[in-house]
């Protein structure tokens, strides 16, 4: 088996090529046709579609959204498990003041530095841009939805 590639901030977006690439532009195509084809002949049929369309688009984006937050409440729950286990006992009733996007980009800082980073991000009220540039010893995450 291949090795996966060293993921790192730069790399670490997880695109999903049959739907980033080929459902949603091929809804997204759908719902211009179905605009278009509303405004030329405003028709029963033409409003049908035009629905028909948009019903199409909100479940491909809620599929991948729902997929997304589910993720998310499971990091959630990882990483307060890792937290119980590694902080020092001042900085443990702190945890649940840890948002669930922030706990989301701490989950790539090493077990080492993930203590001082999570003070550092209480303190700024850090977002999950800067929390993961902040993070000096990447800890990868290859299995994200």
């Amino acid at each position: 088996m291949s090795e996966k590639m060293p993921q790192t901030y730069a790399n670490h977006t997880k695109w999903v090529p049959m739907f980033h690439y080929v459902t949603m532009p091929l809804v997204l195509i759908n719902l211009v046709l179905a605009i278009y084809q509303v405004t030329q002949t405003f028709t029963l049929e033409s409003i049908n579609v035009l629905g028909v369309a948009v019903a199409i688009f909100v479940i491909a984006l809620f599929s991948r959204l729902n997929a997304l937050k589910a993720q998310d409440r499971v990091i959630r729950l990882e990483e307060r498990l890792r937290m119980q286990t590694l902080f020092p006992d001042d900085l443990k009733p702190r945890i649940n003041d840890i948002t669930t996007a922030q706990i989301v980009a701490l989950r790539f800082a090493s077990d080492d530095e993930l203590p001082e980073l999570t003070r550092k991000v209480l303190d700024n009220n850090a977002d999950q841009k800067t929390i993961k540039e902040s993070v000096n010893t990447w800890r990868p995450d290859y299995q994200r939805v």
